[in-house]
Parts: structure tokens; sequence; C-alpha cells
């Protein structure tokens, strides 16, 4: 299960609307993988050309096309390019979507005033997924049938339970098969929010994280202790000459490491969250702004090594289900606060103690802001936030 498919919840009156995604490994054969990546490549193809055409139609004529539009223009590309017969319909339809929703989420960002980033054209090996929203697959004794494509052999290691809205099948960077089934539980009753006692978790990079009760998660440091060998890896890529062989086997192995890291990482923030929720009724978190903390190069590399919003986020969705609540709070000064008498105390990233002039305390600087975070927490809880963090 990658960061993108993970659950998501929502209230409806008494009762709590379920989507998830189930993450499954696929072992297609030979020529199932063939016929798969080719359904990529005309994928990307429909992609581009789905793009290309709203682009022109803005530039030359200053009309905005819709995708119901772009969907009427399939059948005539079919007659062009007759290997789009070979892709099932509305997986070409939802290509044409994807360009929608990158379309509107760049008027969104220059509305807003951020950085725009018109959405790019597609390049070869940089379309990974294709998507059957509603039909054209089917699970039959072991097996996956995907229309266009045939049975194809699938690890179902576990029940899925629902509806299954759509499913989406991805190829990793290392050519691996996954299908990805969005599944909707209608009617599911809002279990009861339990009683048991609230924790405050400051997050950093001594520590992965501190809690306020004085328990520290060491930092596993991923990215880190497998540096050495990707820096390796990585020297013999740079290395072999492009379009040979030694370049692609060289490149697979820099692949292989990334996803051990990406891995590594989701498991621990998995285990971590799972904790949290099955100790804690309620849990706070910083609302912290990460993407504006990268732009610090000298930390950056750390900072995306220990994936703070991938355990927030993660432990928000586990709560949920588990009848316990994730709050965000204000992250302003919460380590430079003193825990006990609330002034502000300077600090520089390289003080790890928080001595206080005015009541003597000395403690931990993490432990002191995990206890101004669960301070914060309790707080808002009070003000009459009763909702779970979506």
């Amino acid at each position: 299960m990658t960061p993108l498919e993970i659950p998501i919840y929502a209230i409806r009156a008494f009762s709590l609307i379920l989507h998830k995604t189930y993450k499954f490994r696929l072992y297609p054969t030979k020529s199932q993988r063939t016929m798969m990546g080719r359904t990529l490549d005309l994928c990307c193809w429909t992609y581009n050309q789905t793009l290309a055409y709203r682009k022109n139609a803005w530039e030359n004529q200053h009309r905005s096309v819709s995708k119901y539009e772009t969907h009427n223009l399939i059948p005539s590309w079919k007659v062009e390019k007759q290997e789009l017969g070979d892709v099932f319909s509305q997986v070409l339809q939802n290509v044409q979507e994807r360009v929608d929703l990158a379309l509107k989420a760049f008027f969104r960002r220059v509305k807003s005033g951020e950085e725009p980033g018109y959405p790019r054209f597609r390049g070869k090996g940089w379309y990974d997924s294709f998507t059957y929203p509603q039909f054209g697959f089917k699970i039959d004794e072991g097996k996956l049938h995907l229309s266009k494509i045939g049975d194809i052999k699938i690890k179902l290691h576990r029940q899925i339970d629902g509806r299954i809205k759509r499913l989406t099948i991805r190829r990793s960077a290392t050519g691996k098969w996954f299908a990805c089934f969005s599944v909707e539980t209608d009617d599911v009753p809002l279990p009861p929010w339990k009683d048991g006692s609230v924790v405050g978790i400051d997050v950093g990079l001594e520590s992965f994280a501190t809690l306020s009760n004085g328990e520290k998660i060491e930092n596993p440091r991923f990215f880190r202790t497998e540096e050495k060998e990707l820096t390796s890896a990585q020297r013999r890529l740079s290395k072999a000459p492009k379009g040979t062989y030694e370049r692609k086997k060289a490149l697979k192995v820099v692949q292989q490491i990334h996803e051990r890291i990406a891995n590594k990482r989701y498991e621990f923030a998995h285990q971590t969250s799972r904790m949290l929720v099955n100790r804690f009724s309620t849990v706070c978190f910083e609302d912290l702004n990460i993407k504006g903390m990268l732009h610090n190069h000298s930390l950056a590399k750390s900072i995306s090594d220990v994936a703070w919003n991938m355990l927030v986020t993660i432990t928000s969705y586990k709560a949920a289900s588990a009848g316990s609540r994730v709050v965000l709070v204000e992250p302003k000064n919460t380590s430079k606060m003193c825990s006990r008498c609330g002034i502000l105390v300077e600090k520089s990233l390289s003080d790890r103690i928080h001595s206080c002039r005015q009541c003597e305390l000395s403690m931990d600087r993490d432990l002191n802001a995990a206890i101004n975070i669960l301070r914060l927490g309790t707080q808002s809880l009070r003000k009459g936030d009763r909702s779970p963090c979506p």
C-alpha cells in the first residue's frame, strides 16, 4: 500500500463511510507483462494527445475543453491508431480524466497564487498505471480477469471487505505489478471514542518522536543506513554508457535500493501509528509545514528520511476506525515555551536541553515540546473540537 492509496474516512449522520484501498501483488506471464506494458504506452500516448488537444484549443481558439468533449475524440483516434482498440474503452477515458484533474489543479494553484506548474507531457517510461473505473475486471479463483489482457495470477493475502469501486493496475520502478482495489463500505457504525489517555508527540531528527510521557522512539534513519550502498550504485550508473545493457542493469540496482528504503519507511510508519492508536485515545501532533521546512537544504535530506507527514496521515486514518482521534496543534513556540511557567526560552537547534531561568526547569527540549503539544491539544478539545481528523 502506497502513501497515495491509504483509506479516507468521512462522517455522514451517525455512520462512518469507509473508502479503502487494498493492494495485491500480481504475477503476470511474460506475454501478459508485454500486453500490460503496451497498455501503459497507449495510455501515455492518449494522455499526451489529450493534453495537446486541450492546450491547442486554449491557445489557438481561446476556449476551454471539457473531459466529455475529449471522450468523444476516442473513436476517431481509434481509426487513426488501431492499436487503441486493444485497450478497454473506460481505461482510455480515465486517462483523459487524469488530464482534466491535472488542469484543474493547475488553475487552482494559479488562483491561490502558488507556483502553477503546468501539466507536462509524459515521456517514455513516465506513465506507470492504468485504471478500470467501473467495469472490465473481476476476481475468480485466485485469478484477476482484466478486459483485453486476460486472467492474471494474483496473491490475495487478505479478504476484500466492501464494494469494489475501481481497480488500478500499477507497475513499480523495479518492474513489479500490483492491483489496487478502491473499496467502499456503507453504513459502518461510528465507534465510540475510547476512554483513555491523551499524548502529545514531538517529532524530530535526533529521535523520531518524543512522547509527553517521556518515552522516545528512535530514528531508524533508513536512508542514511542505505546511503553508502546507494551512492556506490549511483556511481556505477553514472559511469555506464547510455543505451547499454550495463546501464540498464545499474539503473535497476538503484531502483531496488530506493524501493527497499521506501518499504522500510512505510512499514515503520504503520507499526508506530498502530502502537499509538492502540495505547492512546487522543494523539496530538504539530501541524507542521513540512514543504516549507524542506527549503532548509542542510536538513532537507534528514527531514525527508523521517517522513513525519506519513506518520500523521497514517495515524489519522487508523484512529478513525479504532475509536481514537488525532488533533493537530499550532507549532509556533512549542520548542521555546517552558512547559512549567510558560515563558519563551530562546535556543538553537544544537541546544538539546531546555533550561528555564525563571522556574529553573531543566529537561530534554523534545520532551518539553511534547508536553506543550499535549497542553495545546487538550485545550482544543475543551473548546469543543470533538471531530476526528480526516
